[in-house]
């Protein structure tokens, strides 16, 4: 249903959680369970012009270039199956090429199987003394990931539940993934299933996210709908400086749907858009099972275990069925 109406979104402030985190718990609950949605204000450690420059470099490049590190689904020569390069894909109503890594795990840890793909080795591009396009982004990987433990426990605290209770089921291993990405526009005619009956055009479909935790970093961007409560469509204003928080399919299903997953699109503005999301996701074996607020609070429905990797797998090849995701082997009970 469309709507046209520009929005803004509740904000939290990251400084005024330092001095006042009851009143930031309350906050982010709040808007977890109406919005879904929201600025973060003041994350220690995010360089946006540094994300920026990033951005325009690697993806300037040249497709011979980004061929070398991408995914095995788009080239039969490369051994990284889940994280790498992945292309524009004619025909999908998704218009976006991206980058993507994870924090690799030692090589000698007990912990993770090597023939579990959610823990390959993250590849890279070859550097040309631009920029420190590795160094860099695995440091805005690690702030990115403290903001998102930040904020759990500030969810915790504002549900009434240890502090720790969620970021314990990222520790040692997140199976996180950070992207920068790039939103060509449309050339010629899309396809019809990226046009909208009120004419307007996506770059990416309507969905929620699979993962525990998005903050994205959409620079002066717009394009970005949300839909509300009553079913229509609204475009997030701009505000450059803040990141945008929203969460997954799989921390709403813990928590029976109290925190609402919300449902998302991107339109196509016209131009080049980039963007950066950082998707936080538990351990592999991470539990992420129902009713689990009911192993704090003694009511309701027990809480029923289930492990995260197997979970989200079989969510984004045969739920979601996401383009870049299709082809990912089976993992076997490791």
């Amino acid at each position: 249903m469309a709507s046209g109406e520009l929005i803004d979104l509740p904000i939290i402030d990251f400084a005024k959680a330092k001095t006042d985190r009851e009143e930031q718990a309350k906050q982010i609950v709040d808007v977890l369970e109406s919005v879904g949605f929201a600025f973060i204000d003041n994350v220690q450690g995010i360089d946006f012009k540094g994300l920026w420059d990033c951005c325009q470099w690697f993806f300037a490049k040249p497709t011979d270039f980004k061929r070398k590190i991408m995914r095995q689904q788009w080239n039969p020569e490369s051994s990284n199956i889940y994280r790498g390069y992945f292309p524009v894909v004619p025909g999908e109503p998704s218009r976006k090429e991206a980058f993507e890594f994870a924090r690799d795990v030692k090589e000698d840890d007990p912990t993770v199987s090597k023939s579990n793909w959610f823990y390959e080795k993250s590849t890279w591009p070859e550097e040309d003394g631009t920029l420190p396009f590795k160094e860099f982004l695995q440091g805005q990987y690690e702030f990115m990931h403290e903001a998102c433990m930040e904020l759990l426990r500030l969810c915790a605290i504002g549900l009434g539940i240890p502090e720790e209770s969620f970021t314990d089921l990222f520790n040692p291993n997140p199976c996180s993934t950070f992207r920068i990405q790039h939103y060509p526009p449309w050339v010629g005619e899309p396809p019809a299933i990226a046009r909208l009956e009120d004419g307007k055009v996506v770059t990416t479909p309507e969905h929620t996210d699979s993962d525990f935790m998005t903050l994205l970093t959409p620079f002066h961007f717009g394009g970005l709908e949300v839909m509300q409560a009553n079913g229509t469509w609204a475009e997030v204003k701009t505000r450059p400086g803040s990141l945008i928080m929203n969460i997954g399919d799989t921390f709403s299903r813990m928590l029976g749907g109290r925190f609402k997953a919300t449902r998302h699109r991107v339109l196509d503005i016209g131009e080049g858009r980039y963007s950066v999301p950082f998707f936080l996701s538990p351990k592999f074996h991470g539990d992420i099972g129902i009713n689990f607020l009911s192993q704090y609070t003694k009511e309701g429905d027990a809480h029923v275990p289930e492990r995260f990797g197997p979970w989200v797998l079989y969510t984004m090849k045969h739920k979601k069925k996401y383009f870049e995701y299709k082809v990912l082997p089976e993992i076997e009970d490791v």
